[in-house]
């Protein structure tokens, strides 16, 4: 977690607290040290910010110094609670994080019924993380690097009966459908659109080639013919 978004946890776990919050409680938020916890005080202290206590005995904001809370209706704070569970069950490890942060960035700034009716929602996406989940997880972010880089991918892929390919291929985008990831690409043997899962990757490398995106062949293309190929299975 970068500093800067510790500072801003920091002072948003204390707005509106009757009671000192203390270190303790704040490293485990953050997880990190408490000695970076007196340091991080420390320093938004001398910066100005009206934090007052100690260590040892806890921090809060001095009176008058509160902050507005964001304002979500007690639906919409369950629907970003939510997408963040399936983001950290099923997404890759980089994703995970990003969603983890952003609903603690959340859950500091809201007033408590919301803070207490965000922990109420029972719907959940269990994260049971063992050496093969770990792997996929690393796999999610290696696609969804490439993606972004647009780097051209060479695949050893398995289809359904577990014949065996190469492709070369130009990665659009990741969907999570089905219960399954799926690689969208333009496929330079094929010439055309293919999904691929990446539970079936074998064997992936970055060939460190930077593709161009072209009318015919870019996201936009590559949805229009994924929604005329589902009409068609109707």
């Amino acid at each position: 977690m970068r500093r800067a978004d510790r500072l801003f946890l920091i002072i948003n776990a204390l707005r509106g607290r009757r009671t000192a919050l203390q270190a303790r409680q704040l490293a485990e938020m953050l997880a990190v040290s408490l000695r970076t916890v007196y340091r991080d005080v420390a320093d938004l202290q001398l910066s100005g910010v009206p934090i007052e206590g100690e260590a040892g005995v806890g921090y809060m904001l001095r009176k008058g110094s509160d902050i507005p809370p964001l304002m979500f209706t007690a639906e919409e704070l369950e629907s970003l609670v939510v997408g963040t569970r399936f983001v950290r069950a099923f997404a890759g490890e980089k994703l995970a994080a990003g969603a983890q942060a952003a609903l603690m960035k959340i859950e500091a700034v809201l007033p408590p019924e919301l803070r207490e009716r965000s922990s109420r929602t029972r719907i959940y996406a269990p994260i049971w993380r063992d050496a093969h989940s770990t792997a996929f997880a690393e796999r999610i972010d290696q696609l969804h690097a490439a993606i972004e880089a647009q780097h051209v991918l060479r695949l050893l892929y398995k289809d359904e009966a577990g014949r065996a390919s190469e492709r070369e291929v130009e990665p659009l985008c990741l969907a999570f459908w089905g219960g399954k990831w799926t690689l969208g690409t333009w496929c330079r043997l094929r010439r055309d659109f293919r999904n691929f899962r990446p539970d079936r990757i074998d064997r992936m490398e970055n060939t460190g080639e930077i593709f161009q995106t072209a009318p015919d062949r870019d996201l936009n293309s590559y949805m229009q013919a994924m929604r005329g190929y589902y009409s068609g299975l109707e």
